[in-house]
């Protein structure tokens, strides 16, 4: 299972020297991939609870955050080799036309090294400042999807639907990657299943619950694409993980997974791999305390749990 890391993008850490620092060495410890976020807000009254928290709020840290394409961009220009992804870009807050530029445009500085997570989002502050409705969400991903793939493969781009319209153009430079870039895909559940089997190269889930929960989820997404009549072999999965080490033990049976000491995020880790996760990415939200050689250090050593 390969692992990849959370470039520092929110709060006072999202500095030009961290980002750096953190790219740079997680490419020489050969680390698979970096990964960004999006947040275009922080609503003071906001209309949806962020389901990542026990009471719903939205963590400070969030008031504070880098715009994720062009932090990608500055990164693409001072690595060679490691993987560059969104987890996740959210659709809704962007054109087609206008997204698919960008990670063409990304795609091509880094030398083919882009990976495209997309997910729905959740708050409808967000798809109110984008002036766009919170309601089906799904649909408007379907197309978006459809109309991105057309800009990064088709000669002449055309594109006809009930949310997007393109007029016959021509929309170049294409991707360094062909097709395209591989495509991943957040969320819960059938919906979001069918639409990777219909659109997508894979899986973006995030371990947010018990492990034998999230092997359940695996479990209905290989289901999904097995009725479809395709391989899940030849679907990527992903997960966005949270961990949070401790020097002791807990001693509780209730852990919750990605919390304790470095042995037993460890396991895991393992779990994971088990369950068929391709890749873990370790999101470190360490607040005012971060440190990129400390967040390095426990990654290389969560990183024996993975090989």
């Amino acid at each position: 299972m390969k692992l990849g890391l959370s470039i520092p993008q929110v709060g006072v850490n999202a500095t030009r020297e961290n980002a750096l620092k953190l790219a740079q060495t997680a490419e020489k410890e050969n680390f698979e991939s970096l990964w960004v976020q999006e947040r275009i807000l922080w609503p003071i009254n906001p209309q949806s609870k962020y389901p990542a928290s026990p009471d719903g709020s939205l963590r400070e840290e969030y008031q504070h955050n880098l715009d994720s394409m062009n932090l990608l961009s500055y990164i693409a220009a001072n690595t060679s080799k490691i993987l560059l992804g969104t987890g996740i870009a959210v659709s809704a807050y962007h054109l087609p036309v206008q997204f698919a530029k960008e990670v063409a445009t990304v795609d091509i500085l880094s030398q083919g090294r882009f990976v495209c997570g997309i997910g729905l989002g959740w708050s409808k502050d967000e798809y109110q400042t984008s002036n766009v409705p919170f309601e089906r969400k799904g649909a408007r991903q379907d197309e978006f999807i459809q109309a991105i793939k057309k800009v990064w493969t088709d000669d002449t781009v055309e594109f006809n639907g009930e949310f997007y319209n393109i007029a016959p153009s021509k929309i170049d430079p294409k991707p360094v990657q062909k097709p395209h870039p591989k495509i991943l895909l957040a969320g819960f559940g059938p919906k979001t299943f069918e639409r990777i089997v219909n659109y997508a190269d894979g899986y973006l889930s995030a371990l947010a619950m018990p492990i034998p929960v999230f092997e359940q989820l695996i479990s209905g997404f290989k289901q999904t694409v097995e009725k479809s009549g395709k391989n899940p072999d030849d679907f990527n999965i992903s997960t966005l993980t949270f961990p949070q080490i401790t020097e002791n033990s807990s001693g509780n049976g209730d852990r919750f997974p990605m919390t304790g000491t470095i042995e037993e995020v460890g396991s895991d880790i393992k779990k994971l791999k088990e369950i068929g996760v391709n890749r873990a990415i370790l999101v470190d939200f360490a607040g005012a305390s971060y440190d990129v050689d400390k967040s390095i250090q426990v990654a290389k050593e969560l990183k024996k749990f993975a090989d």
